[in-house]
């Protein structure tokens, strides 16, 4: 089951589990859309793999299943 990470570890801006602008790699790093496709070329810079659409777990499922609270932020410069 994805983490679904409450933030873009590249700019912290907040990526709710309900957001459609949240990319992630095979491992789960999460990115803003903006970050993933301008700053990152659609590349996760921790492992090199795609980033692609997170994809929404729906609002019943959460109560079962929440989103984690792990924030990880890596500032790049």
């Amino acid at each position: 089951m994805l983490q679904l990470r409450p933030g873009c570890e590249a700019c912290d801006k907040d990526l709710p589990p309900d957001s459609r602008e949240a990319f992630i790699c095979s491992f789960e790093c999460t990115f803003c859309q903006l970050c993933a496709h301008q700053r990152l070329s659609g590349l996760c810079p921790n492992c090199g793999g795609e980033l692609v659409r997170r994809p929404v777990r729906p609002a019943d499922r959460l109560a079962r299943h929440p989103a984690s609270a792990e924030r990880v932020f890596k500032p790049r410069t």
